[in-house]
């Protein structure tokens, strides 16, 4: 079998695992905190919000599972920022879907106008 039979399985779970994590409203919320360019504490990333410091760190170990955040340790806290690859990849899968859907309508277009 070739590598790119091996690697198709393992990027569709990738893909899902991003869109699992992004469809979560809390998820999104957090995500959209930490996409200034700036890594942030969990105690930073709850503030002025009824969110539990539990409660984003599980948000935010799914976010980070998916690959969409990264952590780093600073002293005795983690901060976490966003990781865009995981995104853009996702990106030119549904770029890829989008131009796929074009070319059915475009082919059945021609066909209904035949």
């Amino acid at each position: 079998m070739s590598g790119k039979r091996h690697s198709a399985p393992a990027a569709l779970k990738a893909r899902a695992s991003v869109f699992a994590a992004l469809g979560d409203e809390t998820r999104l919320s957090v995500l959209a905190k930490l996409t200034n360019g700036q890594a942030q504490s969990i105690s930073r990333l709850t503030a002025g919000t009824s969110l539990t410091r539990q409660a984003v760190t599980k948000h935010l170990r799914v976010l980070e599972g998916a690959g969409v955040v990264h952590s780093t340790r600073v002293g005795r806290e983690s901060r976490f920022a966003f990781e865009p690859k995981s995104i853009e990849e996702v990106r030119a899968y549904l770029d890829h879907v989008s131009r796929q859907w074009d070319d059915a309508l475009a082919r059945l277009k021609v066909l209904v106008e035949e």
